[in-house]
């Protein structure tokens, strides 16, 4: 069953403007899958999916391909284009990103796949990072700051 929504999920955002979990959910309620908006955020998670500019000036869900040599450019530029400010509270890093883009940055972020990040959590446009250690978390900072600068 999850293979079929996941199949349907890609078909879905790859045929409208999808821009929430809550509009997501609609349409496949509308294809016949008995989802909630908590199923389809754990789909949206475990398909890696992001969000990007749409057409109408908007953002819509995509998938979010890792079989690309550059795509560290990509997470690179995705993390310059949505970063605003970060802080830290022992080993958590809160970042504050644009609106609309914590979801991408954390994403970015998870697929640079550094050592002391343990997982994101991303909101609209806050992002809280689980990091190892204090001083794992000042090496973090270090390596964003570089990127953003």
């Amino acid at each position: 069953m999850k293979l079929n929504r996941h199949s349907k999920i890609v078909e879905l955002i790859g045929k409208y403007e999808i821009e929430t979990q809550e509009e997501l959910a609609e349409r496949l309620n509308k294809e016949g899958f008995c989802v909630t908006q908590a199923t389809v955020s754990r789909d949206i998670r475990d398909m890696k999916l992001t969000k990007i500019p749409a057409e109408n000036g908007r953002q819509r869900y995509a998938l979010l391909h890792t079989t690309d040599q550059s795509m560290n450019e990509k997470y690179i530029r995705v993390l310059k284009d949505g970063y605003l400010s970060m802080d830290m509270a022992q080993n958590i890093l809160v970042i504050k990103t644009v609106s609309g883009m914590a979801m991408a940055v954390a994403a970015a972020i998870d697929a640079m796949k550094w050592h002391e990040v343990v997982g994101c959590i991303a909101g609209d446009d806050t992002i809280m990072c689980a990091i190892r250690s204090v001083d794992d978390t000042l090496k973090v900072m270090g390596k964003v700051r570089k990127i953003v600068a």
